[in-house]
């Protein structure tokens, strides 16, 4: 029987970088995951007092009143992981730090008190205004086939304008069951950290593990039944972060490949985006027309929990994740990972189809089956 060495998955150079950079990484992730768990009752107590709970009712599909307000568990935790890691003497993590903080504080109001769809939308562009020009954080470049470099000049602004904006709505639209948002972009936020380890860049590897760990001990309280959902201040703390730790990582490699990874990772929540503005203009409807037709509640719809829901996602976010680490050379982890996934996966629908009663209709099936014998 032929041996299997991890030299047959990942580069030499990968796993000669991979012990030097995971240790690292392993404290500030299991820091930001324990103070997760620690913050969240405290914020869940404090939701409960100032009113900032979940209704039932209307197009929500949780049956109780629900604190809100786990954003501000979610990066306190990992603040703390990070100043603790990396200190503050880094103007990037200043940045990071400061501009998600402030997200986090304002759509507090959001989760109390219900923005209007555009004060919303102005808040977000003016986070992203405060990152570009507040602290230098933008896209400038992108790289062509042969290494050519294109600068962007005066297009960075606009292009890192709508990367930002767009990451905070991708995640708030994901929000809409008990722990999806919050468990991929922990599976997003693990793919970054393994993309930098390819770039030996401790400081991203830091702050995408300690990301990940906060989102990952969120899910102990999120996911169904969810005893706190993150909130517009988290959904935007999320979005906002995991867009400006991607741009961090344009410094030491190539632009295209930096944003090609949460791209790929992202790909079905940012279709999902992307359909719900086509069909609520096609519909008449304004754009921050919130409705239940995305993704996951057609996966509700079919029949599954919302757990199994999750699970898909999760599936589909490492599968797509794994594409992306292909363009930093890990070439056969998308296999390994495609297998490892699809038997979860098949197991979850397998069980979920034997449930199911709807029948799918399919147009001249019917003619192909057996008439019935007649009693």
């Amino acid at each position: 029987m032929a041996s299997i060495y991890l030299e047959d998955f990942f580069s030499r150079a990968f796993l000669g970088s991979l012990a030097s950079s995971l240790v690292p990484a392993v404290g500030p992730l299991l820091l930001a995951a324990a103070a997760t768990v620690v913050l969240t009752p405290a914020v869940m107590l404090l939701a409960r007092r100032v009113g900032a709970v979940a209704v039932p009712g209307g197009r929500h599909i949780h049956l109780s009143l629900t604190p809100k307000l786990g954003g501000w568990a979610l990066y306190l935790a990992f603040a703390a992981a990070v100043a603790w890691s990396l200190g503050v003497r880094d103007w990037r993590i200043v940045g990071l730090l400061s501009v998600c903080g402030f997200a986090t504080l304002i759509f507090t109001y959001d989760d109390r008190f219900q923005m209007p769809p555009w004060t919303k939308l102005g808040i977000e562009t003016g986070l992203a205004l405060l990152a570009i020009f507040g602290f230098g954080m933008k896209i400038g470049f992108f790289t062509l086939p042969g290494g050519h470099v294109v600068e962007l000049g005066l297009l960075a602004y606009p292009l890192t304008l709508l990367w930002l904006v767009g990451m905070q709505n991708t995640i708030n639209l994901l929000d809409g069951i008990d722990g999806l948002a919050a468990g991929v972009v922990g599976i997003v936020a693990v793919v970054l950290a393994v993309a930098a380890i390819s770039k030996q860049d401790e400081s991203e590897v830091i702050a995408a593990a300690a990301f990940a760990g906060c989102c990952f001990g969120f899910l102990i309280f999120n996911f169904h039944p969810a005893k706190i959902f993150m909130g517009d201040s988290g959904s935007h703390f999320l979005g906002l972060a995991l867009g400006l730790l991607s741009i961090l990582g344009v410094a030491k490699v190539a632009v295209g490949l930096a944003l090609a990874v949460p791209i790929l990772a992202l790909a079905v929540p940012i279709a999902d985006t992307a359909w719900a503005i086509i069909r609520r203009r096609r519909q008449g409807r304004a754009i921050s027309h919130a409705d239940s037709r995305h993704i996951h509640h057609q996966l509700l719809d079919f029949g599954m929990s919302q757990r199994q829901a999750c699970l898909i996602f999760y599936g589909a976010t490492a599968i797509l994740g794994a594409l992306g680490l292909m363009i930093f050379g890990h070439k056969r982890i998308l296999a390994v990972v495609v297998v490892m996934i699809l038997v979860g996966l098949s197991t979850v629908a397998g069980e979920r189809l034997q449930d199911v009663r709807r029948l799918i209709p399919v147009p001249g099936f019917r003619r192909l089956l057996p008439a019935p014998e007649p009693e």
